[in-house]
């Protein structure tokens, strides 16, 4: 089966932005941002200190209420320019603005919208250009993912990786591409998961579980692991890898609606007749995407009713296993752990007590709270790709707050996440081992050793 799902978008998908003419209001007719939820916005200020572009630069535009005075300019009849269209680039998507406002504003809608007017409506320098085409025609394919496994491997064996960070050069030739050097983690064995994995004991439920893109490609550990837990879980798992391709997460998150609208029809088609009970995901940024089908398709009528109730069947790993409750015997593991929160699975979400609660069950596991939860660590899909530079100050600080917990290992429940803040560790000349949650759980249902986890 392709990685690419059938083109149906409009004209201006395939041949690029449809400017406005000089004058023309930001914004057409095309699911602009919605003036009700824009004026929602009461400018009290509650989302500052939650704003990580706002934390680093204190500028008013690069707050979540400067933003939205922006979408109002526009929706009153303002261009398009290239400042407005900056300050929306900046935004990381991290939805701490939408934890944090007491009046409920739906921002996470309000800059989606946004996003994808500034995508088709907007023509970027040709640089810029060319690096977007390149990261959305890698990032969201997995085939194409997998093919990079050899070459990174050969090139972080021979030497070549070491000798290119101690040069200097590339950050100050190529800023994405160093960004993408200091992100790429150690690739270990390849590993395959079944199409299906049956359920140990009693079966509680049949799942189908999201392989997804960067998880699969670079860490397949944590898929071998989320399938093994599900099974001692007493559930049956699904996973159809053969089948299955993005879901859709870095295309909608950056504006690319009608790329996301192909990838979500293609998962619906894939699973949503297979007869399971819910769709587990381990991957914070596709549990959101995932959870918003229903919205994303909902002007689609072959697809509307369909996609709005395959989102309802939609679970965070450790929702779902929060919602069954335990019955596989947990053994101990004797270690610190600092759990970081992934924005797209505490704000976007809302999943943060039954990550921790999972965590605290492990016997002889001493759970640590990281400073400053609520600020990004960075990394926001590919916006670390595309702006190196704030990222890598977010990612230092996150970094230095993990490392003050004194922890033996930083536990998060999202790949990228994992690789930005390993990265800050790293250029702090610090040392921490990573884990997904759930090969905390994996390793102490196996009885496995706490070295294991710690390599």
């Amino acid at each position: 089966m392709s990685d690419v799902p059938a083109q149906r978008g409009r004209p201006h998908d395939v041949l690029g932005p449809v400017a406005p003419a000089p004058g023309e209001p930001a914004f057409d007719d095309d699911h602009p941002p919605r003036r009700d939820l824009v004026e929602d916005c009461v400018h009290c200020g509650f989302c500052l200190p939650s704003c990580p572009t706002y934390v680093l630069w204190g500028e008013e535009m690069d707050s979540p209420r400067g933003r939205i005075h922006l979408m109002k300019q526009g929706l009153d009849g303002e261009p398009l320019t290239p400042s407005m269209v900056a300050h929306v680039d900046r935004c990381l998507g991290c939805m701490a603005c939408v934890t944090a406002c007491p009046s409920g504003v739906r921002y996470d809608r309000l800059i989606e919208d946004t996003r994808q007017q500034v995508e088709r409506r907007h023509r970027r320098p040709r640089r810029e250009r060319a690096l977007r085409a390149a990261v959305f025609a890698l990032f969201p394919y997995p085939r194409r993912l997998r093919l990079l496994r050899g070459p990174l491997r050969a090139y972080q064996a021979s030497g070549l990786r070491r000798l290119v960070r101690r040069s200097r050069l590339l950050p100050r030739l190529a800023p994405p591409l160093a960004a993408l050097d200091s992100l790429a983690p150690r690739i270990g064995p390849a590993g395959e998961v079944p199409s299906r994995v049956p359920a140990q004991g009693r079966r509680r439920a049949t799942v189908g579980m999201l392989t997804g893109c960067v998880q699969q490609s670079f860490f397949p550990e944590v898929n071998a692991a989320t399938a093994r837990v599900l099974a001692a879980e007493g559930c049956d798992v699904l996973i159809l890898p053969e089948r299955q391709g993005c879901c859709g997460a870095l295309s909608v998150h950056n504006g690319r609606r009608a790329e996301a609208q192909r990838f979500a029809r293609a998962l619906v088609d894939a699973f949503d007749s297979a007869g399971i009970d819910y769709f587990v995901v381990n991957a914070a940024g596709c549990g959101s995407a995932l959870k918003e089908y229903g919205e994303l398709l909902a002007d689609d009528p072959a697809y509307a009713k369909r996609a709005a109730a395959f989102a309802g069947t939609v679970r965070d790993l450790s929702e779902l296993l929060a919602e069954l409750g335990p019955v596989a015997p947990r053994h101990p593991l004797p270690l610190t752990v600092a759990y970081h929160d992934a924005c797209h699975l505490a704000h976007a979400q809302g999943v943060r007590t039954q990550p921790r609660e999972l965590l605290r069950a492990v016997p002889g596991l001493e759970l640590r709270e990281i400073a400053d939860p609520e600020i990004c660590c960075g990394s926001a899909g590919v916006w670390n790709v595309l702006n190196p530079e704030p990222a890598e100050r977010l990612g230092d600080r996150k970094a230095r707050d993990v490392l003050a917990t004194g922890a033996d290992l930083l536990v998060t429940a999202n790949p990228g996440c994992l690789m930005q803040i390993a990265a800050g560790v790293r250029r702090l000349g610090g040392s921490l081992a990573v884990a997904h949650t759930v090969q905390i759980l994996d390793a102490s249902i196996r009885a496995r050793p706490v070295g294991d986890l710690l390599r």
